[in-house]
């Protein structure tokens, strides 16, 4: 081995950093419990080094310390064997150099070729010019991983190192990057059970996109660390003399929440830092006892726990006895702890931790010796290959579809023959018959749930036993997609929409050729459906053979006279539908610098966003409200215009990931004429004249104006919400601070 190595590192002009690096994979892999097949990977190195020698990546280091680091994730953090290593290491060389897909296939094999084809970035696809090349990517992406998952696996290990590198970029590229990370590859990692790259995907994302508030959190952190050690201490002593009685061999440490889960917190439940109780849990990992089962012991050591803290009967999570969707198991429950805090304790085994760290690699590692189990994550898989034979047509909407399934929580829900289904959280009744079959969810009409007859729109529980109703007269409706949540669903009723629609405009073409049939003098059967078509405002024969088998519109009573007359504006209505977008788009990412009302915005540098510009050069998306002071980006529009979203926003995460070309770094000049709208939230306790109080430090603002005013109160108690105008940020901060001096107030914080 150590010859191998030697001769794949004998160029004398190699970087010691390369040469260093490439050390640290061989002892890494060295480690591991993969047959020990040295000489692909030395190939493989040896083979990627010299195809990239020469080239810098933006940062000013050789270009093959990627691919290194790359191979290094997928060996190290996600436990792939040679076969990847190599892939890792060759991923670019077919996109950046001259060599194809062949040679690689030539050299290392047709396994290595098909994986690094796979990995290859491409580019174009079945959607329109002017939707999104990554949504493309991505299907492709999720094509070749439903026949090998190695893929997707060193893809998520070349995103995280882009993501530890994002620094070299520029702003508008990291928010690009970022927020395609966050939309669709920390989900995906969560999905395949990598745990500990999902966090770190998150947490990198949120830093680039929210420094100040990442760098807050950070520092929050370190300052409570202190009391928060104490708060374990006291905590496990008392634990670890009862563990080591028990001659348990184990491993207990307390688990910091991340930054970005802090964050997502604070902000659902609109508090502060200071407010977020459970920054830690402890988790305990066993060595299992061959002589004893995994089940067993987890539940020996939650009888250990609850002997001596109080049990919090409504968080008990058994992923034990049901591992969730992505493989995870562990033994959840929640206790009081001596200092009077809520602790949450997770008990796992070596194998249950190696799986719930590594994800789908170690799955299969401990799988071997049960080859014929199916498990969660080969249904999923399934599911993914049933949504990709009929991929939805608009870039955005896949995206969504494929993306309904990573995140969910799970429930079990029971067949009337008493079969167990996994299925996300927030499923409905719906949603469980086509999980059942196509058919059955094609025919549905309700459902009994516990014997209760529901609606199909009824949200399942876990536990719940489900019947469904079915008709033979029953088709799908487009009103079903409002209240599926599953990605299958959805997948399978706008399948059968299609196809309805298909059926309904072979009708309307029926209709269209026996009406033209009927009518003598008409030469030309294309000119009078040209003419309906433009008339009606359509863009194609379909929309109009579609309209003719429903009853919307009805044929001219006067055939020969409408057609010689002038054609209207539906016409340049139709001609501006039909072409005027699509040249618009294809112009919109084809430079660097582009014009809005008359002023120059270069994508490579951070637009300041002027008061004086403010609804002329841009303005401000509704679905955030930005104000000066926030956070924001901007997005250029078909039509050159800029609209400002919060880096926050959903809305933005989406154009993010889809539409990132268009992405622009914007800054704020700063607001002291121009009024945003925004909100402030109350809670406290109730006194006399508290609400004369607050509206009388509202009103001594005069920099700030109310629209709406509202106090309830109940019990004693007080919550409220004032609509305001303000120029920036630091005027919410400072009316917050000053209603906070009232006492009895308990809470003033902007609603996000």
């Amino acid at each position: 081995m150590e010859k191998l190595v030697k001769e794949a590192m004998s160029d004398t002009d190699m970087d010691l950093q390369v040469k260093e690096k490439f050390e640290e994979l061989i002892k890494e892999y060295k480690g591991s419990n993969h047959r020990q097949k040295f000489e692909v990977i030395t190939k493989a190195f040896q083979f990627a080094y010299q195809a990239h020698k020469g080239t810098n990546r933006r940062s000013g280091e050789p270009y093959i310390m990627h691919p290194l680091e790359v191979a290094l994730i997928a060996c190290r953090e996600i436990g792939l064997g040679s076969t990847s290593i190599a892939a890792a290491l060759l991923h670019d060389v077919v996109e950046d150099t001259d060599y194809t897909v062949e040679d690689i296939s030539n050299l290392f094999g047709e396994k290595v070729a098909e994986i690094v084809q796979g990995l290859t970035k491409m580019s174009g696809g079945i959607f329109a010019e002017a939707a999104s090349a990554q949504a493309e990517n991505m299907r492709k992406l999720l094509l070749t991983m439903s026949s090998d998952i190695r893929v997707i696996l060193i893809k998520i290990a070349d995103r995280l190192h882009n993501m530890r590198t994002l620094g070299s970029l520029l702003p508008a590229k990291q928010y690009k990057i970022a927020g395609e990370t966050m939309y669709l590859y920390a989900p995906l990692a969560h999905r395949l059970g990598l745990f500990a790259i999902k966090t770190e995907l998150e947490d990198l994302s949120f830093k680039y996109e929210h420094p100040e508030e990442y760098a807050h959190i950070e520092q929050a952190l370190q300052s409570s660390a202190i009391n928060r050690n104490s708060i374990y201490e006291h905590f496990a002593f008392p634990l670890v003399e009862k563990l080591d009685a028990a001659d348990i061999k184990y491993e207990m440490k307390a688990r910091i929440k991340s930054v970005y889960s802090i964050w997502s917190k604070m902000r659902a439940k609109n508090v502060s830092f200071s407010e977020i109780y459970d920054l830690f849990a402890v988790r305990i990992v066993f060595d299992s006892q061959p002589e004893l089962e995994e089940k067993k012991q987890c539940w020996d050591i939650y009888s250990m726990v609850t002997d001596l803290y109080e049990l919090r009967p409504d968080r008990i999570r058994d992923w034990v006895s049901r591992p969730k969707a992505n493989g995870y198991q562990a033994l959840h429950l929640t206790v009081m702890g001596p200092d009077g805090q809520w602790i949450e304790v997770q008990i796992r085994s070596r194998k249950m931790d190696d799986i719930a760290e590594k994800g789908f690699s170690a799955h299969w590692k401990y799988k071997e010796h049960n080859v014929e189990e199916e498990t969660e994550l080969d249904k999923w898989l399934e599911t993914i290959q049933e949504i990709l034979e009929d991929p939805n047509p608009n870039a955005l909407d896949f995206m969504d579809t494929i993306k309904l399934n990573l995140y969910a929580d799970e429930i079990f829900v029971f067949t009337p023959k008493g079969d167990i289904k996994t299925m996300p959280q927030n499923s409905t009744a719906l949603d469980f018959a086509y999980e059942l079959h196509s058919k059955i969810g094609n025919h549905s009409i309700g459902a009994k749930v516990n014997h209760k007859l529901v609606p199909l729109s009824h949200k399942l529980l876990s536990g719940d036993q489900v019947e469904i109703l079915t008709s033979r007269s029953q088709k799908p409706k487009e009103e079903w997609l409002d209240f599926v949540t599953t990605a299958i669903s959805r997948t399978k009723i706008e399948t059968a929409l299609k196809k309805i629609r298909r059926d309904q405009i072979k009708k309307g073409e029926i209709i269209f050729n026996e009406f033209v049939a009927q009518v003598e003098g008409i030469l030309d059967p294309n000119l009078l459906l040209n003419k309906m078509i433009c008339y009606f405002g359509f863009l194609k024969k379909d929309d109009l053979y579609y309209a003719l088998s429903q009853n919307q519109i009805a044929f001219p009573a006067n055939p020969k006279k409408f057609l010689k007359e002038k054609s209207n504006n539906m016409f340049a209505r139709f001609v501006k539908q039909a072409f005027g977008a699509t040249s618009k788009s294809k112009d919109s990412n084809s430079a660097d610098a582009k014009y809005v009302a008359g002023e120059k915005i270069d994508k490579k540098k951070t637009y300041i966003l002027r008061e004086e510009a403010f609804n002329q050069n841009y303005t401000v998306a509704d679905c955030c409200s930005p104000i000066s002071g926030d956070e924001v980006l901007g997005f250029l529009t078909d039509e050159n215009s800029l609209i400002v979203h919060k880096r926050a926003c959903v809305i933005a995460l989406k154009l993010k990931s889809s539409f990132g070309e268009r992405i622009i770094s914007c800054q704020w000049a700063g607001h002291k004429s121009a009024s945003f709208q925004s909100s402030i939230e109350l809670h406290g306790i109730d006194s006399f004249g508290i609400l004369n109080q607050v509206t009388k430090v509202v009103t001594a603002d005069l920099v700030v104006n109310i629209t709406k005013i509202n106090i309830e109160t109940k019990d004693g108690f007080f919550e409220g919400l004032i609509d305001i105008l303000v120029h920036d940020v630091d005027d919410i901060n400072v009316l917050c601070g000053n209603i906070l001096k009232i006492k009895g107030v308990k809470r003033a914080s902007r609603v996000q």
